[in-house]
């Protein structure tokens, strides 16, 4: 079962991933090609969309945000990208509120967001749960 990245689903739980501070969690050069390193991250979230994480099982709505050298990326099936015009963290914040009552798991290893997500009822989940 895959999702359209344009028709998200109430009803599905929500991923959303931080996709600059799970990109800066690798030291593999991300810095020199950050919308490659992101792109390469989509392609990578693909898979739990349907499958979900240790955390959530899915299949799951998911959202990758980008910011800055980042933007551009293509949603794919199974993935839809959101590029932040300022705040990555803000556009994260504004999804995870929008989330309602339905699950919402935002994966970063930012404290300060993670504060900010889970006063709004998110769960939080490091940068491992998609990175394996």
């Amino acid at each position: 079962m895959t999702h359209t990245p344009d028709a998200p689903d109430p009803v599905l739980p929500l991923l959303v991933v931080d996709g600059a501070n799970v990109v800066g969690s690798v030291p593999d050069g991300w810095w020199r090609d950050r919308r490659g390193a992101a792109e390469r991250l989509r392609d990578r979230l693909v898979a739990y969309a349907d499958s979900g994480t240790a955390e959530l099982p899915g299949p799951l709505e998911l959202v990758l945000v980008v910011e800055g050298a980042a933007r551009g990326v293509p949603s794919v099936p199974g993935v839809r990208v959101e590029e932040a015009s300022g705040s990555g963290d803000d556009l994260i914040v504004e999804l995870a509120a929008r989330a309602g009552d339905r699950t919402c798991l935002v994966v970063t290893a930012d404290r300060e967001l993670r504060r900010r997500v889970t006063a709004l009822g998110a769960r939080v989940t490091g940068p491992r749960a998609v990175l394996g």
